[in-house]
């Protein structure tokens, strides 16, 4: 065996190592993850070591198909019926805008190319009809893997993802309708009237079988309490629904999201933490499936005039889609921010085109272009080149896009605001702690002011030494002729339990829970115990929930300590 042919298991690891490690340098340089993890795969491809070849890829086809539908079920994930019902009219013609302005703007000039080089008027007409159709699809795997890495939030985010979801379905009937024109162009393919009934078979057939086995999940799901269970029911569901669109020549993508999209809108709570665990499952798939986009990524020796159509390819194409989606959205009155950057966040190109281009290339190959080279040869090989550039520049423009629209940083939970912060910053300073010396009136008088359940105890140096609870002042409550002797040290329970200032919230609130305190006392530190404030559980729960919404909605968040 060569030392280039691997085993596969072996070049997935070496895919996945290096797609991490090339992601965290790109991070580090403020560069979307998602470009490290395909130039990883162009070293590792046939533009760098050849360790993954052609070979390789082929027999990985069933992988992408998974990873692909992966990609549609958590798309599918993120849309809603109330965001459709109330942007469905923006969201249409941004799309129809996007995906017909690079349709036009890369058929035309192709076929003008086509034409002059090779003096065919009719094949030049097919090859730009091809080339125009595949242009409309935009890449939503990588579009999606910047919004969730910078969590994102607003309407130009809800707007992306809802446009690269309906994408695929647009840009699939586009490319149906381009490659058969441009067959029967050239005399080699059945009618239009077939060809229609075929398109609209594979697509309303890959809708209807998401959405039927969204709602047989959901009746599953009913039945099943734990993760593991209702993790793995789900993956069972999703590859049932992979199988069968990749065996009935249906839309994958399309059938996964509708699978999502109709799971999330019939048990939006139910499936919340499913969609999160699937979501932390499709990582390391994520990083193998851009690693082997990127190996894919190699140009044939090629004729001149055939890197002018790459050139115009991708100039015209981003114009198509920038265009496009800016006229779209101006006749939809949409907000601002879609207006404005909206086209800019369609620029990636990645498994769909690619896919495309090899389904053209199969379809094609008895078109000849020039001396030597087909028609599905050109495709394919432009179409490589092409996502190469593209996927350089498009993670980085859906950054930009979202940045200059004030969305980073916006899709936050409760659980992240409790990760990222200290007990300082969550604890009342001036919370009061009674004194070893405080009688039972203060002690009263203070619980009723505070309606709290327990008071840390400290001494005069302001070192906690004890709790007051008020299960402990019944005891004693009940002869208010004693109110004025008896002290906090004599009714407080010695406790140990105590957080420093810079504890993590998290630990914190776990330490609360498993002692079943409300509140607990913050020191500046464990050795010298002096107290510097409360954290009250209920006081925490509010504070954190406004952080939350000040974040999202793109508002200063001051530290609350």
């Amino acid at each position: 065996m060569s030392i280039f042919e691997l085993d596969i298991l072996i070049l997935l690891g070496i895919g996945a190592f290096g797609g991490v490690l090339g992601a965290r340098l790109f991070q580090a340089a403020k560069i979307p993850q998602v470009v490290g993890y395909i130039l990883i795969g162009v070293l590792l491809g046939r533009t760098g070591f050849s360790l993954i070849n052609e070979r390789t890829i082929t027999s990985l086809r069933t992988f992408n198909l998974f990873a692909l539908g992966l990609i549609g079920f958590l798309v599918g994930g993120e849309l809603r019926w109330e965001n459709l019902r109330r942007y469905g009219r923006q969201y249409a013609a941004i799309l129809v805008g996007e995906g017909l302005g690079a349709f036009f703007l890369v058929g035309i000039p192709v076929t003008l190319i086509c034409w002059h080089f090779l003096g065919n008027p009719v094949t030049a007409l097919a090859t730009g009809i091809v080339f125009g159709a595949i242009a409309s699809a935009t890449d939503p795997a990588s579009t999606m893997d910047v919004l969730w890495e910078y969590r994102t939030r607003g309407v130009l985010t809800a707007a992306l993802v809802a446009i690269v979801a309906l994408d695929d379905a647009l840009a699939m009937t586009l490319y149906g309708f381009g490659t058969t024109t441009a067959a029967v162009l050239v005399g080699q393919s059945e009618s239009m009237a077939a060809a229609a009934g075929k398109i609209g078979l594979e697509l309303f057939g890959a809708v209807g079988l998401g959405v039927g086995l969204g709602f047989l999940l959901n009746f599953l799901l009913r039945w099943l309490r734990r993760k593991e269970q209702t993790l793995v029911l789900a993956l069972a569901v999703l590859l049932l629904a992979i199988g069968t669109a990749a065996a009935a020549g249906m839309d994958v993508i399309l059938a996964a999201m509708a699978l999502g999209l109709t799971l999330v809108n019939l048990a939006p709570r139910r499936s919340a933490e499913l969609f999160s665990l699937i979501r932390v499952l499709a990582k390391p798939i994520y990083v193998i499936f851009f690693v082997l986009v990127g190996a894919r990524l190699a140009i044939a020796s090629m004729p001149v005039w055939f890197w002018a159509v790459v050139a115009v390819y991708v100039i015209a194409r981003s114009l198509g889609k920038m265009l496009g989606a800016r006229v779209g959205a101006r006749v939809s009155r949409a907000p601002a921010p879609v207006r404005d950057y909206c086209g800019m966040g369609l620029f990636a190109q990645g498994g769909v085109a690619v896919g495309l281009s090899i389904m053209a290339g199969e379809h094609l190959s008895g078109i000849p272009v020039a001396p030597g080279i087909n028609l599905g040869d050109l495709v394919v090989s432009a179409v490589t080149a092409t996502t190469l550039i593209v996927q350089l520049l498009g993670p980085p423009l859906v950054k930009l896009a979202v940045r200059k629209a004030g969305e980073i940083g916006r899709d936050v939970t409760e659980g992240d605001i409790i990760a990222e912060w200290t007990a300082a910053m969550a604890m009342d300073a001036h919370a009061p702690i009674v004194g070893e010396g405080d009688n039972l009136s203060r002690l009263v008088a203070e619980f009723g002011a505070q309606a709290a359940s327990s008071f840390p105890v400290a001494d005069r140096s302001g070192k906690i030494t004890g709790l007051v609870t008020l299960e402990g002042l019944k005891e004693v409550i009940g002869e208010q002729d004693c109110w004025e002797w008896i002290l906090a040290r004599d009714v407080m329970i010695p406790v140990e339990e105590m957080v420093a200032a810079d504890t993590p919230l998290s630990e914190a609130l776990e330490l609360m829970r498993q002692l079943n305190f409300d509140r607990l006392a913050v020191v500046d530190d464990l050795k010298s115990r002096r107290a510097v404030g409360i954290l009250d559980s209920s006081q925490v729960r509010k504070l954190v929930a406004r952080e939350v919404l000040r974040r999202q909605a793109g508002e200063p968040s001051p530290c609350p300590a």
